[in-house]
């Protein structure tokens, strides 16, 4: 398959420093990371990696100066009463979506506050997709959170809703899968997982394919994350090797078309 025919749907980028990215726990990933550093990587949707304005307007500066960036996932105070007045200032067709860390909320009822819901309703009519970042303990909650939305509502999951354990897991993320308006990025796996070996990884490729079909799945690397574990290029191999097994199209759907439909239908 060829690097023309592949978008990753989630990649960051950032300038490190230990205020801004307390959250990052390997050593390797404790420095810059720029479009410089992604030669001969494929194009790509950047992921806001901190929660403030500030990240958004970095993130769609270096998608202007980088055509291979084709769309940026922001940070903006959703939850706020301001969120609606904020939002009108960024006229940008790079931003294509919104995110917010959930997981990193004390309270695990978060994703169902009502302000909350109220600002992605306004993101959702104005156009935009959310994606939804959470641990495996909040998928039960995110089921209610999806049910609270029109049924049109362009939403995707993260990381494949970031397994924790893999029975528990599976029986959630089936049920969780019911909502046809909900993708799913192939992404951050080896990260939760914390093992790079393919029949370790593949029961849980399997289980999203099953869940989801390959219509609904969508590759992400989560560069430069996943660099603590193995190199991008062997990250894209891996779903490559497990997409082999399905038709053309289906593959294709996986590796650049869901991406490209959920995305950058907007721009």
């Amino acid at each position: 398959m060829s690097e023309n025919h592949i978008i990753d749907s989630h990649r960051h980028f950032w300038h490190y420093t230990d205020e801004e990215f307390g959250w990052i726990a390997d050593d390797p990933l404790r420095r810059d990371f720029l479009p410089k550093d992604c030669a001969g990587m494929d194009p790509c949707i950047a992921v806001e990696a901190r929660q403030s304005i500030e990240e958004t307007h970095f993130l769609l500066g270096l998608a202007k100066e980088n055509p291979f960036i084709k769309g940026v996932v922001g940070w903006l105070p959703i939850a706020s009463a301001e969120f609606p007045k904020i939002l009108e200032e960024f006229n940008d067709p790079k931003l294509v979506a919104m995110r917010h860390v959930i997981q990193d909320e004390p309270d695990d009822e978060f994703i169902l506050r009502k302000e909350f819901i109220r600002g992605v309703r306004h993101l959702l009519n104005e156009g935009f997709a959310y994606d939804i970042l959470v641990f495996e303990r909040h998928l039960a909650n995110t089921m209610k959170f999806v049910d609270a939305l029109p049924e049109d509502s362009r939403l995707v999951l993260d990381h494949l809703g970031k397994p924790k354990d893999f029975n528990s897991w599976r029986k959630l993320i089936k049920e969780l899968a019911k909502r046809e308006n909900l993708k799913c990025k192939i992404s951050g796996l080896v990260t939760e997982v914390g093992e790079t070996g393919y029949d370790v990884l593949r029961p849980y490729l399997e289980e999203a394919l099953d869940a989801f079909t390959p219509k609904r799945l969508m590759f992400g690397s989560d560069w430069p994350v996943v660099t603590a574990h193995m190199p991008y290029g062997d990250w894209r191999s891996t779903v490559e090797k497990f997409a082999s097994q399905l038709t053309g199209d289906e593959r294709e759907s996986i590796m650049h078309k869901t991406a490209e439909e959920f995305y950058l239908a907007r721009q």
